[in-house]
């Protein structure tokens, strides 16, 4: 019988093998100093403003992107998603935060029961229902285009990832 650290250890290496290939231009991850979501911050972020103009929000934080230089983060997702406000509470570590400051502008995006603002996905080429949320997008505010194509929705099980998982998925993204 396999010991829980054992397990834990082989499902963190098979989520590094299975992980897709770094995109070009990729950057370090800072180092998470927590170690489990268990160690996060509580209560965890209710990050998503179920009452927002999602269009207006994204348009204006576009904007701020392209003026500062850096890649546009649409955060898809509800306030009642676990994985959503696990992500949420991650970025708001402080050495995360810095990072994601540093190279994305976010813009968080509520999804309702997936009833809501599915206009944003769609925009980006996702047609029909989402597959799981949190959906994270990555774009370049410049030409619009979405960067991470058929991964948007990999951290919707971000339960099973962990801190650091998180913050390596996102820095092969930024620029």
């Amino acid at each position: 019988m396999m010991s829980i650290k054992r397990l834990a250890t082989l499902a963190l290496l098979a989520t590094a093998v299975a992980a897709p290939a770094a995109p070009r231009g990729s950057v370090s991850a800072p180092r998470i100093s927590t170690t489990s979501f268990d160690r996060l911050p509580t209560p965890l972020p209710l990050p998503y403003d179920e009452k927002a103009n999602a269009d207006a929000q994204v348009a204006a934080a576009r904007a701020r992107a392209v003026k500062t230089h850096k890649r546009l983060l649409i955060d898809l997702g509800g306030n009642w998603c676990l994985d959503c406000r696990l992500l949420a509470g991650t970025i708001d570590l402080p050495e995360m935060k810095r990072f994601v400051d540093s190279k994305f502008v976010v813009v968080t995006v509520d999804i309702g029961r997936f009833d809501k603002n599915g206009q944003i996905a769609a925009r980006y080429g996702i047609k029909g229902r989402l597959k799981g949320v949190p959906a994270v997008l990555i774009v370049d505010p410049r030409s619009n285009r979405l960067l991470n194509a058929g991964h948007e929705t990999e951290l919707a099980d971000a339960r099973s990832m962990g801190p650091q998982a998180l913050a390596d998925w996102l820095a092969k993204w930024a620029a």
